[in-house]
C-alpha cells in the first residue's frame, strides 16, 4: 500500500468532517469555520513544503550536474578505473606525452642529436681518373663516403678508403654548396684521413665534438649519421654490441680497440661520425661486416681515442708521429723456417737492424746469412737474426700485428720486445725513436715477403 503524503491526510479529515455536518448553530458555524480555516492553512503548508524540497534538489543537481543516489553507487564502483588513470599518468610515456610535441622521450632525444649535427656531416665524393687507350684522361672510378666537420677552418675527418686513390675530392655541406677538398694527412694504420676545404668568410661551419671512447659499455644507445648509397644525411639508431674488437681492415692493417654496433651502417657511411646520446663523437664508422655488402647488423667504428690523437698529429705534422724501431723485417713461414732451422714458423724475423739505433742499444739483433728469397722478383734477406713473436701483451705472427703494436706507441716510449733466438724466448725493453722517413712505423720493410 502507498503511504500517504501529510496533505492527503489532512483533506480526508476535513471531508469527512464537513459530510457529516447537517444543521449548526451560529455558535457552531463559527467554531467549524475557524476549523476549516486552520485546516486550510495546514494543507497548504504540508503541499507547500515538499513541492519546495523537490524544486530545491532539481535546482542543486542542475547546478553541479551532481548523480542521483543510482549515479553515485555506480560511481563508487568505478574507482578502479580512476587508479588506473592515475597509474598511466605517472608511466614515463605518458608523461613524455604530456610534452607539447608529442614525441616520447628517446624520440626527443633522437631528435635532438641530429638537429644538432646533421649540418657538421658531409658528403665526400670523390674521382679516380686514368688513361684509356687512346692515351686520354678519362675518369676510371667514382666512390661516395662521410665525414665529420671538426673545426670551423674546414677541417673535416673521415676515413683513408673514402679517399684511396682519388684525383678529385668533393666535399658537400648540408645546405648544397660543394667545395674541393683537399688532403691533409691520411694515417692508414688507423684508417683515418683528415681534409680541408675553404669556406666563404661569411659562412660559419657546424661542428661536431669529439667524446669519451674510454668509458663506453656494452648495450649503450649510439646514432650513426651519414650518407649510405648517397642518401645524404641520414640516421641510423643501435647500441654498442661489443668493445675493443681487433678488426684486420686490410692486408698489413689491424685496427685495434674497435667499436662494434648494431646501428645499420651500409656503404656511404664510412667516414661518418658513430654519436653518443648527448650528439658527441665516440667512433669514426669505417666498415661493416657483411658477406652482400649490406648492412648485416654488425658494424665497426675507430674509436674517438684513436682518432683525437691521430687527428692531432695529421694536423699538425701531415703524418702520425709513431714511435719505431729502426728495422728491416721479414715474415717468417713455414718454407724459411725449415730452410733456416728455425725451432717456429711464425712471426717476423729480423733481416737488418739500422746502425747505431735505439734497437741495436737495445740488442735486437739482424741476421747474418744473405740469401735470395722469391721466383719472379727475389730479393736478399738476411737470416739467422731474432724473431719478434710479442710486443707488450700483443702476439706478433705477421706485419699487421707489429703494426697494431706499435699503433699507439709515441717516440721515448719503452716497449717490452719478446724474440725467439738461439732456440729460446728472450726479452728486450726497447726504446721508440721517431719515424722521419716514413708512415709506416719506420720500419724499411723492402723484403717484405
Amino acid at each position: 500500500m502507498p503511504v500517504s503524503s501529510p496533505g492527503l491526510v489532512y483533506i480526508k479529515v476535513f471531508w469527512r468532517y464537513i459530510s457529516g455536518m447537517k444543521l449548526y448553530s451560529k455558535s457552531q458555524l463559527v467554531f467549524r469555520s475557524l476549523v476549516v480555516g486552520v485546516c486550510g492553512a495546514v494543507l497548504a503548508t504540508a503541499v507547500a513544503v515538499p513541492v519546495s524540497i523537490s524544486l530545491s534538489k532539481a535546482s542543486h543537481r542542475e547546478k553541479d550536474n551532481s548523480p542521483s543516489s543510482e549515479s553515485v553507487s555506480l560511481s563508487s564502483e568505478s574507482v578502479p578505473l580512476s587508479d588506473e588513470l592515475v597509474l598511466e599518468t605517472n608511466t614515463p610515456a605518458l608523461t613524455v606525452a604530456n610534452d607539447s610535441s608529442g614525441f616520447t622521450q628517446d624520440e626527443l632525444q633522437n631528435i635532438s642529436v641530429y638537429e644538432r649535427c646533421n649540418e657538421a656531416v658531409v658528403n665526400i665524393t670523390t674521382k679516380t681518373r686514368g688513361y684509356n687507350w687512346f692515351l686520354e684522361p678519362v675518369v676510371t672510378q667514382e666512390g661516395s663516403g662521410s665525414g665529420s666537420i671538426i673545426d670551423k677552418r674546414g677541417y673535416v675527418v673521415t676515413n683513408v678508403h673514402v679517399i684511396a686513390d682519388a684525383s678529385t675530392i668533393n666535399i658537400s655541406l648540408a645546405d648544397g654548396s660543394t667545395y674541393e677538398g683537399k688532403v691533409v694527412g691520411q694515417d692508414k694504420e688507423s684508417d683515418i684521413a683528415v681534409l680541408k676545404f675553404t669556406p666563404p668568410a661569411n659562412v660559419e661551419l657546424k661542428t661536431i665534438a669529439f667524446g669519451n671512447s674510454e668509458n663506453l659499455k656494452v648495450g649503450q644507445k649510439v646514432i650513426a649519421i651519414g650518407n649510405p648509397f648517397a642518401l645524404e644525411r641520414t640516421m641510423t639508431t643501435g647500441i654498442i654490441s661489443g668493445l675493443g674488437r681487433p678488426i684486420q681492415e686490410s692486408t698489413n692493417v689491424i685496427i685495434r680497440n674497435m667499436i662494434q654496433t648494431d646501428a645499420a651502417i651500409n656503404p656511404g657511411n664510412s667516414g661518418g661520425p658513430l654519436l653518443d646520446s648527448q650528439g658527441r663523437m665516440i667512433g669514426i664508422n669505417t666498415m661493416i661486416y657483411s658477406s652482400s655488402g649490406s648492412s648485416s647488423g654488425v658494424g665497426f667504428a675507430v674509436p674517438v681515442s684513436t682518432a683525437r690523437r691521430v687527428v692531432s698529429d695529421l694536423i699538425t705534422y701531415g703524418k702520425v708521429n709513431r714511435g719505431v724501431m729502426m728495422i728491416s723485417l721479414v715474415q717468417n713461414t713455414s718454407r724459411i723456417a725449415n730452410y733456416a732451422g728455425y725451432g717456429i714458423n711464425t712471426g717476423m724475423i729480423v733481416s737488418r737492424v739500422r746502425s747505431g739505433s735505439l734497437a741495436e742499444k737495445a740488442g735486437i739483433r739482424g741476421g747474418t746469412q744473405a740469401v735470395q728469397y722469391g721466383t719472379f722478383n727475389p730479393q736478399t734477406i738476411y737470416l739467422g737474426g731474432d724473431i719478434i713473436t710479442k710486443i707488450d701483451n700483443i702476439t706478433v705472427t705477421n706485419l699487421a700485428n707489429y703494426y697494431s703494436a706499435l699503433e699507439d706507441k709515441k717516440p721515448g716510449d719503452t716497449v717490452k720486445v719478446t724474440v725467439y733466438r738461439n732456440k729460446k724466448f728472450v726479452e728486450l725493453n726497447v726504446t721508440l725513436e721517431g719515424n722521419t722517413t716514413s708512415s709506416s712505423n719506420g720500419a724499411n720493410l723492402g723484403a717484405q715477403i
